[in-house]
């Protein structure tokens, strides 16, 4: 609970970056701040402008102002608005930026919190783009808005909240957009607040500061009216509120007060301006192609992984690929247990949750312990393995591995990439024993994730070779083992049925009269097929294993096909620069042949 604050204005924040006594970080320190706005170098200005979000970094700005420490107070590390940006870019994925906000409101669910909305707002100052995030949580007072808006404060210690780095705020919102404003309301046992912040990259630029100056302001909302709350002179206080009209969407008070209208008795508004564009100069966020979602361009436009050709239209409907470009898709397999009384909305629609684990065939729960080591107590884990429901018709793969309820690392393959083994099969396990990345989309590559990256691709070979039978694979081993009991007449015999089964199934896929098991739907494992006029009988297994192979095998020939292609128009390039320079040659050995004969001539005559 903050102290009780005087009438009069509110200091701005300066993050700063240095250690107490007791090793936390010493972050948010409440400064007095008048500096005046100084004029950027031509040479600033000329870049000021850079919408790119991997270009906005480089600027140049005029040298350090050197400030004598206030009376009492220990010097400490200033940080540079620049850091800022650096410390961004962090999430190399727009996406993971979106999942730290929501994670922040998902934290707010023991607070009350029942929803969280995902919306695009239109920016009437400039008619741009915003980014809005609000909920209904329990709010921040002035003190914990404060440590939101400062560098590395946490005060997230459970076992059971997602945020722990306290950077995901400050990284997530600059990795989206250059701006962001915050709008909170909070009640207290004696005091109800409504406080608003501005970290804004675009003003640190532009006005050459050297320190990360975050202008804030606080209202006592307890009465009925909303009255200033003053930590040291009301002056202070009218130049917080007059950055934030200059530097936010809303250039009034009316306006910026009006925002706290939706957020109801308590609550929090996040709302990101100036968002960043790509490479092309649009909008890296596409808000356009679905009225509800949120698309990333780049990433919608890929087009296909590698060389499956048209087998890629088919995947690119399933979960593992869209979640690269839809926020909705991404969300709805974000969390892996369902909420009871909380929803995600995005743009005007709850995202329906995917519980990956209800989609699967022939699932299993396979438990194991990992070994920690570090002297830490030894834990069970839960990891449910099967089929995923489109397969064997699209090959898709991986394990989902959650951290404390949250998708860290989505469809992680753990097999060779090439081989058919584990083709289908689909994982989810939660392990909250190792640490994610700061981005929270990737772990730590500690001693511990190596073990459990091998054990993981152990148990899911296990699983394969236990249950691909039933999805029409043949088990590995099981061919050598039935020729090897074959005499070799019938060994010769099966080997002529298998070449008419291969041109067959080249032309036409797998045969019209396969075997099916009508109880699941799916190939038997053990019936019988008669080749086409063969004389001989192939099982369903090996007829599945052949076309998995020819498929291959197709997919290698029209690969080394595209690549005969490159290579020859390559050498047709090449002949047409030989034929041109031996033309070039030709000529100037002409040229002389005949400055030669004229010499000649000449010294006959002489």
């Amino acid at each position: 609970m903050p102290p009780k604050a005087e009438k009069g204005t509110v200091k701005s924040v300066e993050i700063i970056d240095g250690s107490d006594e007791e090793g936390g970080a010493v972050v948010g320190k409440t400064t007095t701040s008048n500096k005046t706005a100084s004029n950027p170098s031509p040479q600033v200005q000329q870049t000021l402008e850079s919408r790119s979000f991997w270009k906005a970094g480089a600027y140049d700005v005029g040298p350090t102002t050197k400030r004598p420490p206030d009376h009492g107070q220990l010097e400490h590390a200033r940080v540079h608005p620049k850091f800022l940006h650096s410390n961004a870019t962090s999430h190399r994925w727009a996406f993971g930026a979106i999942a730290e906000l929501l994670d922040n409101a998902v934290d707010e669910i023991h607070n009350g919190a029942t929803f969280v909305k995902v919306d695009k707002i239109d920016v009437m100052k400039d008619n741009s783009p915003a980014l809005l995030f609000l909920d209904d949580g329990g709010g921040m007072h002035p003190e914990r808005i404060r440590n939101c808006m400062s560098l590395g404060f946490s005060s997230k210690k459970s076992n059971t909240t997602i945020g722990q780095y306290g950077n995901g705020f400050k990284t997530s919102t600059m990795r989206l957009g250059a701006d962001v404003i915050v709008f909170s309301r909070a009640t207290t046992a004696s005091q109800a607040t409504q406080s608003i912040g501005l970290l804004s990259y675009t003003f640190l630029r532009r006005t050459g500061q050297d320190d990360v100056i975050v202008p804030m302001i606080d209202f006592d909302v307890s009465g009925h009216w909303a009255e200033p709350i003053i930590y040291s002179s009301q002056d202070d206080w009218s130049s917080n509120l007059k950055v934030i009209l200059e530097w936010s969407p809303f250039p009034s008070k009316e306006e910026l007060m009006l925002q706290f209208e939706d957020i109801g008795p308590h609550g929090t508004k996040v709302i990101i301006y100036n968002l960043w564009l790509n490479d092309e100069g649009i909008y890296e966020l596409s808000f356009d192609d679905d009225d509800e979602d949120i698309r990333l361009r780049d990433e919608a436009n890929q087009g296909g992984l590698t060389n499956l050709r048209r087998k890629t239209i088919e995947l690119q409907s399933h979960i593992s690929y869209r979640i690269r470009y839809s926020l909705r898709a991404y969300v709805s397999i974000l969390y892996l247990r369902k909420f009871s009384n909380f929803s995600i909305i995005l743009r005007g629609k709850p995202v329906q949750q995917l519980h990956i684990a209800d989609e699967l065939k022939y699932s299993k729960v396979i438990a194991y312990k990992p070994r920690l080591g570090g002297g830490e107590s030894e834990v069970t884990v839960e990891t449910t393995f099967g089929f995923d429901k489109e397969a064997p018709s699209i090959w898709v793969s991986g394990l989902n591995v959650y951290h404390k309820n949250r998708l860290i690392r989505p469809f992680w393959k753990v097999t060779a990439d090439g081989s058919s083994k584990g083709n289908g099969v689909v994982g989810i396990i939660e392990a909250n024993f190792i640490e994610p990345a700061h981005d929270k989309q990737d772990f730590e590559r500690s001693s511990v994730f190596v073990r459990l990256e091998a054990r993981l691709k152990q148990i899911l070979l296990d699983y394969w070779k236990d249950h691909c039978h039933l999805m029409g694979f043949q088990p590995p081993g099981a061919r050598a083992h039935r020729e090897q009991k074959q005499s070799p007449v019938q060994l010769s015999v099966g080997l002529a049925a298998n070449v008419e089964q291969e041109i067959v199934q080249s032309m036409d896929g797998l045969p019209a009269n396969i075997g099916q098991d009508v109880s699941n739907g799916y190939p038997g494992s053990h019936e019988k097929v008669t080749s086409r006029d063969g004389p001989g009988s192939i099982s369903i297994d090996q007829i599945c294993e052949e076309n998995i192979q020819l498929f291959v095998r197709c997919e290698e020939h029209m690969q080394k096909e595209e690549e005969l292609k490159q290579t020859a128009e390559c050498l047709e390039k090449e002949l047409e620069e030989a034929k041109k320079k031996l033309a070039q040659i030709s000529s100037y050995l002409e040229t002389r042949r005949k400055q030669k004969i004229m010499g000649l001539q000449i010294g006959k005559f002489e």
